[in-house]
């Protein structure tokens, strides 16, 4: 008889047997997993306003000196596309960003890759696969943050604050970047605007773990000036303050 153990129990085990082998790792600042909401209320100019924004938000040099700012002057970036339950994926595989180089290949992999889903909105599901994404990162990070971004509540797979939840339990921090959008007719329109407003929906059910904190987009044409903030705010977490003083 064979056993099956939730997505995140099995990802908060292997993290702690990364920790262990932690020494022989690549050191970083901060090791990020950027996770983006692909549901069907994003529409395709949309889903290009927000990879481009992803694009640009790395490459920017403001994001660039807060890297070199860091103890380490390296961070750890991956990035996610998450939909419906079953419809999650890697479209960037973890890379270590020190110089614009570096950045700039990580960019140019997410301008060049497909769309990878059009489904539901699995907050959940989501958190559970980025969190079992750092098992692979092949880096030592004194923070490890899930970063997520959506336009909608969730409305399908394994409860968000559960997934939430297990993920402040092994360690992780959850960001959230709430984006309003209005556009959605019917029952999508309820989905992207509940009641009291998706940003308190965010900080109610999505963050979490060690100051953890949310930003709202407010459409998605802002979305890259929301996103280089939100990556600043990160980053600057591990800098020390005088070399992070200094990049600003």
């Amino acid at each position: 008889m064979s056993l099956r153990f939730p997505t995140a129990v099995v990802a908060a085990a292997a993290l702690v047997l990364v920790a262990g082998s932690a020494a022989r790792a690549e050191t970083v600042d901060v090791a990020l997993a950027l996770a983006a909401d692909v549901s069907r209320s994003i529409d395709d100019g949309e889903f290009q306003l927000q990879r481009h924004g992803y694009a640009r938000a790395v490459t920017d040099p403001r994001v660039l000196d807060a890297i070199k700012a860091g103890v380490h002057g390296a961070v750890a970036l991956c990035f996610i596309e998450w939909a419906g339950p079953g419809q999650q994926a890697v479209v960037a595989k973890w890379e270590v960003i020190r110089d614009g180089e570096t950045a700039a290949d990580f960019a140019a992999t997410l301008l060049k890759m497909p769309r990878s889903f059009a489904g539901r909105t699995a907050i959940g599901d989501g958190i559970d696969f980025a969190m079992a994404q750092f098992v692979a990162s092949g880096v030592d990070a004194p923070r490890k943050v899930i970063d997520v971004s959506g336009d909608g509540t969730n409305n399908a797979g394994r409860p968000v604050t559960e997934a939430r939840n297990d993920a402040v339990k092994a360690g992780l921090t959850i960001n959230g970047l709430a984006i309003i959008n209005d556009r959605p007719v019917g029952f999508l329109y309820q989905h992207t605007q509940p009641p009291g407003g998706l940003p308190n929906y965010y900080r109610d059910n999505v963050i979490g773990g060690e100051n953890a904190f949310l930003l709202v987009v407010q459409n998605f044409s802002t979305f890259a000036d929301a996103m280089v903030n939100k990556l600043l705010t990160e980053i600057a977490s591990a800098a020390s303050p005088q070399r992070l003083a200094r990049a600003r």
